[in-house]
């Protein structure tokens, strides 16, 4: 733990936005009753709910471009610094297979990727990055991976199948490499959004945030930081909009195009917050989200936690979730509402512990 420190409001209150948004959508009062904008796209094409996890990496991004160049500042050599980079990394990774095992503790049924594992990789690749490479390398990086991944998913025979078809999951490299290769429980059965090959365009949104990181450490007026962003955003947007025509939209195999959309959406939240929160000093109406914002791991699994008691069946022998949203239509609510009700109070339940660290000034890291 650690005394709260002077931070960028704003990126607190978009991290903190972003992980309520994610226990929305990952906790809803019954999966059977969902508004359609709450749930992933089925395969190629793009809901709201796609936009949150994407938005979370180029945030992780943001964030080592700040707290890498502060420590550096400090005094902190590169040594002790990947020190740090890789143990952060590994604590965060064993967060996650820590939730997927969490209360049966089944390890033949374990899940090697995630959510928390993604965003232990995209962490430490990157700021292995910002360590050992200048911004145009990584910029440079950043562009081959998306070129050369749209090329080998899109041209690259695949072996038993022969060219890929991007038109449906199954035919393509990502599913062949997560089949045969990935060990342990498969989210999709054949393959995982969160699997090998995926990983690659997923570290690139990290880069693609560490690109707007760079903005904001500049020495610029924050009003030039912010047209810069502004501006870095319409870049994105229009390129992923390009894109799209080589290589579809697709958040579980993390396309190209997926990557310059949500990069381009993410880059624009931050300069809405930035002018919003920073420039206007509006922060006191976001103070639920930067509550979360700023211990937004131990939110995330706390929710994880809290499952077994507010969903599953173990500890009570009934699900509450599903009891509420029954007893909600029974009274005449839309199941839908109802399950989104239930969500929300689910939002507030983790809010309760969240906000007395913040009222402590305190952070949890891993």
């Amino acid at each position: 733990m650690e005394k709260s420190k002077s931070r960028l409001l704003s990126l607190d209150i978009l991290r903190g936005l972003t992980i309520i948004l994610m226990i929305i959508v990952n906790d809803p009062g019954s999966w059977n009753h969902v508004y359609a904008p709450l749930l992933h796209a089925d395969w190629n094409g793009l809901t709201p709910t796609d936009y949150i996890f994407p938005t979370f990496i180029f945030i992780v991004g943001v964030s080592i471009v700040l707290s890498l160049t502060k420590q550096s500042e400090k005094g902190l050599g590169r040594k002790e610094l990947v020190k740090k980079i890789v143990w952060r990394s590994l604590k965060i990774y064993l967060v996650g297979l820590f939730l997927w095992l969490w209360p049966s503790f089944d390890f033949g049924r374990i899940r090697w990727v995630g959510v928390l594992p993604r965003i232990a990789l995209v962490f430490m690749v990157c700021a292995l990055l910002f360590l050992y490479t200048k911004r145009k390398t990584q910029l440079i990086i950043a562009s081959f991976i998306l070129v050369l991944y749209w090329l080998v998913m899109k041209y690259l025979p695949v072996p038993g199948i022969g060219l890929p078809d991007l038109s449906e999951p199954g035919k393509n490299w990502a599913n062949y490499l997560d089949q045969n290769h990935l060990p342990g429980y498969l989210w999709r059965k054949t393959w995982d959004p969160e699997g090998i090959l995926s990983s690659f365009p997923a570290v690139v949104t990290g880069l693609l945030g560490m690109m707007a990181g760079f903005i904001l450490i500049s020495k610029a007026e924050l009003k030039d930081k912010l047209l810069k962003l502004f501006l870095m955003a319409g870049s994105l947007l229009v390129l992923g909009d390009l894109f799209q025509y080589l290589m579809p939209i697709n958040k579980s195999i993390w396309s190209s195009s997926f990557v310059l959309i949500t990069g381009g959406i993410s880059c624009l939240l931050l300069a809405l917050f930035v002018y919003y929160v920073d420039i206007r000093n509006q922060a006191t109406r976001f103070k639920i989200a930067q509550v979360f914002g700023m211990n937004a791991i131990f939110s995330y699994t706390l929710a994880g936690i809290f499952y077994t008691i507010f969903y599953s069946k173990k500890l009570w022998g009934i699900s509450l979730s599903t009891s509420f949203v029954e007893q909600a239509i029974e009274m005449g609510f839309a199941p839908k509402f109802a399950s989104l009700v239930y969500a929300l109070l689910y939002v507030v339940i983790i809010f309760i512990p969240t906000h007395q660290l913040f009222k402590r000034k305190t952070y949890i890291k891993l």
